[in-house]
């Protein structure tokens, strides 16, 4: 017997288990992250952060403070790429984003988000949906790739680091790869049912003034993250100006962000690329593993926290919706 066999009292009994188990695991992944990381144990990251009185009410309001603004230009961003297929209030577009990036939080590259935020919406809608969420990460990804880019550059001509220029050879060489995979199955190759004509008529026809705030929505939400990162060098003790430190933040994202990973790990591609980069200027290893799981803390993992209020609340759309 399916699923459309069971009454609607089983249904509702199976469908309240799956969002209680979403939140579980979630909850259970971000407790393990915290207190089984081999690379920092919880009890020293506790004790590096106190001594550098990082948990001071004047830090933690001026932490929480950044990470408000930007979740706030993330709802902006979502709700304003969204209207142009259905309004939203800024209010249902906050439920969706923290409720998404909770049922998300345990999949590979975030990837859940895509289901999660399209069944906020009748059927009708959904195929659109997680298209405006392929606009919405490729615009960050964006601003993350030209900055990244430009931080790579200088870092390089500061510090001549042994890498060179392989990452910018890699990324350049992923997309053309991609590209030539297109173009040869471009009349076979689907995403979701969308064919690769669709896909490009969806992006082109999109509303360009929704694509140029979601950009500028995508620019200040990297500015308030990336100097978030900065303010917690300053509070760990490190003696760097903003511009040499924005040079390392930059490639940092940049280089996380072209190597795929499960999300809840991220706080780990993050630290090791980190951990590497400000090694340059003899940053120890624990402050900046110190620093990367705090934003982590503060960006993801209290948001999710929020978020799983939406999804325990969360009840499939009507088609008033």
């Amino acid at each position: 017997m399916g699923f459309e066999g069971l009454s609607n009292k089983n249904k509702h009994f199976f469908f309240v288990l799956i969002k209680i188990s979403i939140v579980v695991v979630a909850f259970y992944f971000i407790y393990e992250k915290l207190t089984k990381n081999t690379d920092l144990e919880f009890s020293i990251f506790g004790q590096i952060s106190m001594k550098n009185d990082v948990f001071l009410i004047k830090h933690m309001f001026f932490l929480s403070f950044l990470t408000i603004f930007n979740w706030f230009f993330e709802v902006l961003k979502w709700k304003e790429l969204v209207s142009s297929i259905k309004k939203i209030s800024f209010k249902k577009a906050f439920e969706q984003c923290l409720g998404s990036l909770t049922a998300s939080l345990f999949t590979p590259n975030r990837i859940g988000e895509y289901g999660a935020k399209a069944l906020y919406y009748t059927k009708g809608y959904r195929k659109q949906i997680m298209l405006v969420n392929l606009i919405s990460n490729l615009l960050q990804m964006s601003i993350t790739c030209i900055f990244g880019i430009i931080g790579l550059f200088f870092l390089d001509q500061a510090h001549e680091i042994s890498m060179n220029k392989w990452p910018m050879i890699l990324l350049v060489s992923v997309i053309l790869t991609t590209s030539i995979i297109l173009i040869i199955r471009r009349n076979r190759y689907s995403f979701k049912g969308f064919s690769f004509e669709k896909l490009k008529n969806f992006m082109s026809n999109f509303s360009k003034k929704s694509v140029a705030l979601g950009l500028l929505f995508s620019l200040f939400r990297y500015a308030i993250f990336s100097f978030q990162f900065y303010y917690l060098l300053v509070l760990f003790g490190c003696e760097i100006s903003y511009f040499n430190a924005m040079t390392f933040v930059t490639s940092m994202y940049f280089l996380a962000s072209i190597i795929p990973s499960i999300f809840i790990f991220d706080v780990v591609v993050k630290g090791s690329i980190a951990v590497f980069l400000f090694s340059l200027i003899g940053v120890t290893e624990l402050v900046i593993l110190s620093i990367v799981t705090i934003m982590w803390i503060f960006n993801f993992v209290l948001p999710s926290i929020l978020g799983s209020y939406f999804v325990i609340r969360f009840k499939l759309p009507t088609l008033a919706r």
